[in-house]
């Protein structure tokens, strides 16, 4: 039913965005934004806006907009219901429902909204309910929120690799469920350029083989989800020889795939002689010459998520280091792609015989790295 929830200020930004089923664009909401600038008062934006390819539903809280994106009729007054409802669950859980508390709040949030729908439709609703599965925030939990951190720089580049095997001159379409959100592309030559600009739809006779059709580069003004989420606490005292590591890895936006050939690199500093450390999952190693911790964590198990604690030895009357390392991760999820771009259809014109095709997304991790 509800597709994407995006939260958004009195002054039109997108401070909060959450996807149940595939992800949709940010771009999405210039429509809201057009509608919003049309209606001056925020009370007089209307609470049902139709698009091309989705229904926008939406409430005006606090001097916060709840923004739902649906790609199918529903009926308004359900979701506008829910909407309350989740407006009304944060006042409960934080006190006040203002962006800054969000922010503060944004594990608690997310988990809320986990809860509250299964794969877009309401679950669990009622605050009671939540409140036995989800903590209200403490102080405690408060640190934890902030150690998970935000988001300092985020982008995407995209490919799309073809492989060609068809006889004669085939013309080919290929268009796309969401080309807005490709703002930045570089075209294989055999693209016809013109027909892009106009329609969005990439046209072209292709050469055979393997070929790089398209490249493209999602930027963090558009749409970047992070895959999966870290929390860490690395410390280190400031008189003695041991530290502490403690590290937990779990799913945040894959859209119910499988994150695989999940690995964590740190570069240790050089005083640290060695670690002692246990692995809940996977293996680790520990490189005494290039101080460089590698935990192979393999496949992400959701209901149970993989974590690594233990002490760090470090050398005796060193100083305590400058700045704690830095957590780079590397992944990869088949069947999707973080992006958001889908293929919608392709045809081929100019040959009788019908040709086999396939689609096949993947999400690998650049670089990654969590700054602890």
């Amino acid at each position: 039913m509800i597709h994407s929830l995006f939260l958004v200020s009195n002054s039109g930004d997108i401070f909060l965005e959450k996807h149940w089923k595939s992800v949709i664009s940010r771009s999405v909401c210039d429509y809201f934004f057009e509608a919003k600038e049309k209606a001056g008062d925020p009370e007089n934006v209307a609470p049902v806006l139709q698009t091309p390819h989705h229904y926008l539903i939406s409430i005006y809280r606090d001097k916060l907009f709840f923004v739902s994106v649906t790609q199918t009729e529903v009926p308004p007054l359900f979701v506008i219901e829910f909407l309350h409802r989740v407006a009304d669950t944060f006042q409960d859980y934080f006190g006040e429902c203002s962006e800054s508390v969000i922010k503060d709040n944004t594990v608690t949030v997310y988990e809320l909204l986990e809860e509250m729908l299964d794969n877009g439709f309401p679950l669990a609703t009622e605050s009671n309910v939540l409140k036995e599965m989800i903590r209200p925030p403490t102080i405690l939990r408060s640190v934890v929120n902030t150690l998970t951190g935000t988001t300092v720089f985020a982008e995407i580049q995209g490919v799309i690799e073809a492989c060609v095997k068809l006889s004669g001159m085939p013309d080919l379409t290929l268009s796309f469920m969401n080309p807005r959100l490709l703002d930045d592309v570089s075209f294989h030559p055999c693209v016809r350029f013109k027909r892009w600009e106009s329609e969005r739809v990439l046209s072209f006779i292709p050469p055979d083989g393997n070929f790089r059709l398209l490249s493209y580069h999602v930027s963090s003004q558009n749409l970047v989800a992070i895959p999966v989420y870290v929390k860490q606490n690395i410390s280190f005292l400031e008189t003695g020889s041991c530290g502490r590591l403690d590290i937990t890895i779990g799913p945040k936006q894959t859209m119910g795939k499988m994150v695989e050939s999940l690995m964590v690199t740190i570069p240790m500093p050089k005083s640290v002689l060695n670690v002692n450390l246990i692995a809940t999952q996977g293996t680790y190693t520990f490189d005494l010459s290039t101080k460089v911790l590698l935990w192979d964590i393999g496949k992400l198990n959701p209901q149970k998520l993989p974590n690594l604690r233990g002490s760090l030895s470090v050398q005796p009357g060193a100083p305590k280091p400058e700045e704690n390392p830095s957590i780079n991760i590397d992944l990869k999820i088949q069947q999707l792609a973080i992006s958001g771009l889908k293929v919608s259809r392709l045809d081929m014109y100019g040959e009788k015989y019908k040709p086999f095709k396939g689609v096949k997304y993947v999400t690998k991790a650049g670089k990654f790295q969590v700054r602890t």
